[in-house]
């Protein structure tokens, strides 16, 4: 790998990380605030001063003020007024900049603060724990483990916060984030260009060949194992510098590009242990994305797709078969370049067998099913639209293409079933009617309407069925784990970690 090359992901890696939007500090734990507060603002005055050799006394004095105020405002218990600080200021021969900075003068300020914080927040309140006094007299390493100690209560009573409700909020927040974006990730774009360019690939679809390839300019080497853990799809051991992927056929799985591609994603965009479902979530948009964008690059993607705008013949099969990919990575992609290239707004489902909603996205206006959080995975789909009926169709070898009139307007729609281990999807691409010119398929003769949320369209029984059956049915559900646990436990959420971990004992290579 050259030097320059290698500077390059580099320097890719910088601008990925600012992919996703600011993320706060975790209590004290993170980047010092943009603002100053009261605490910081007094651990600076104490610093100046006994940086000049002046006693609480001293100060006091040249400002006229008792040692207790000066104490007070120096322990962040009150905030000083502007007035006093610039008569501190004067007092300290500094400038008022110098008091206001949000930076603590020190590193031992800076963990005095965040166990200050600490033990007045109100996670230290509810273990019923006297404060410890914070002075000079606590000893270094044990002011580190009580904060150490602190951070780790404070992460595991976060990971038992993720809630269902919360796994709908952060799904919620993510989809509007996406949805100003159009869906498209230029950073992302970028990283792709780069890592493509590094290893020579120019045109047409990225083969196995070349995403080994990457994997190797990237330092890592490729094995293919069948005991992979049940809940991987790949592993990545950083210590050896291998990738683990699946053997061919196993698990029904031939092609391990995507899954290859996916995990190289998360190394090169510095993925770690995601500190909330929002960011977990945020982290596997990413990493699907510079995958499919390897897959897909933007530049002949984009004038594949044009050309077929031009033609009047967009269709995301013709995109899928160009670049080899899935309908479902060619349906992704198109959502990544339809409205940001070519003015074409978009919506994307995929759907189980059963009706249930598994991802969505929308620029379009379309409604989806939501709950009264606004939350729509884990949502039954209207059996009138596209996404619904295609399970019905008997030719599953060709797309199939609805009209639908709903509440928000008139829809065409493509969808394709795809099976996986998990049972039947169908993944689908609509746009509104104003658009269907572009596209293969607008000849179709289907046609529905579409009611919902009214249940009378697709949700309330016949009054018929209803009357014979509404005392005597009792029906157990068969709930899709993720809508039981909305963040599963564990450094990366989903993973059993001591099954990896044993993967990796058996697989190591001997030192």
């Amino acid at each position: 790998m050259s030097p320059s090359g290698m500077a390059g992901i580099t320097e890719n890696r910088r601008t990925a990380r600012n992919v996703s939007s600011s993320r706060p500090a975790q209590n004290g734990t993170g980047p010092a605030e943009s603002e100053p507060d009261a605490l910081t603002i007094g651990r600076r005055i104490r610093y100046l001063r006994t940086s000049k050799g002046m006693t609480l006394d001293d100060l006091a004095s040249a400002i006229d003020r008792a040692p207790s105020q000066v104490s007070t405002l120096e322990n962040g218990k009150r905030e000083p007024k502007f007035s006093q600080l610039q008569a501190i200021a004067r007092a300290l021969g500094a400038g008022v900049d110098d008091l206001l900075s949000a930076e603590p003068p020190s590193e031992r300020d800076a963990l005095e603060i965040e166990l200050e914080r600490a033990q007045r927040g109100p996670l230290f309140a509810t273990l019923g724990l006297e404060g410890v006094r914070i002075g000079k007299s606590l000893p270094h390493d044990a002011l580190a483990t009580i904060l150490a100690l602190h951070r780790e209560l404070e992460r595991l009573h976060s990971e038992r916060a993720a809630t269902p409700e919360e796994a709908r909020r952060a799904n919620g927040e993510l989809r509007d984030d996406m949805r100003a974006k159009d869906n498209y990730l230029p950073e992302l774009e970028q990283v792709a260009k780069a890592l493509l360019a590094d290893v020579g690939h120019t045109s047409g679809p990225l083969p196995q060949r070349m995403a080994a390839e990457i994997a190797a300019h990237l330092g890592f080497t490729l094995h293919y194992v069948s005991d992979l853990p049940h809940s991987t799809r790949s592993v990545i051991d950083t210590r050896y510098r291998r990738v683990y992927l699946p053997s061919k056929g196993f698990r029904g799985r031939s092609n391990t590009r995507s899954a290859l591609l996916q995990a190289l994603a998360s190394h090169v965009l510095d993925h770690t242990e995601p500190r909330d479902y929002g960011e977990f979530l945020r982290q596997r948009v990413e990493a699907n994305y510079l995958a499919a964008a390897l897959m897909v690059p933007e530049k002949p993607g984009v004038k594949f797709l044009r050309d077929a705008k031009d033609e009047r013949a967009i269709a995301i099969e013709d995109l899928r078969d160009a670049f080899g990919v899935s309908f479902e990575t060619a349906a992704h992609r198109f959502t990544n370049l339809a409205t940001r290239h070519l003015g074409i707004p978009v919506h994307f489902m995929k759907v189980h067998e059963s009706g249930i909603l598994h991802k969505a996205y929308e620029n379009d206006g379309v409604r989806f099913p939501s709950d009264a959080l606004g939350a729509v995975e884990g949502q039954h789909v209207c059996k009138q639209w596209t996404a619904r009926r295609v399970f019905d169709v008997e030719d599953r070898f060709n797309p199939y293409a609805q009209y639908t009139d709903t509440t928000s307007g008139t829809y065409w729609c493509t969808s394709r079933v795809e099976n996986t281990p998990d049972g039947a999807f169908s993944v689908s691409v609509g746009v509104p009617f104003a658009h269907v010119k572009w596209f293969e398929g607008r000849e179709t003769t289907e046609r529905r309407a579409s009611r919902c949320p009214d249940e009378s369209c697709c949700r309330r029984p016949p009054q018929e069925l209803s009357e014979k059956w509404g005392d005597f049915a009792w029906p157990s559900a068969r709930p899709h784990a993720s809508m039981l646990a909305a963040m599963p436990s564990g450094a990366y959420p989903g993973v059993e970690t001591t099954e990896v971990y044993k993967f990796l004992e058996r697989h190591a290579p001997e030192d």
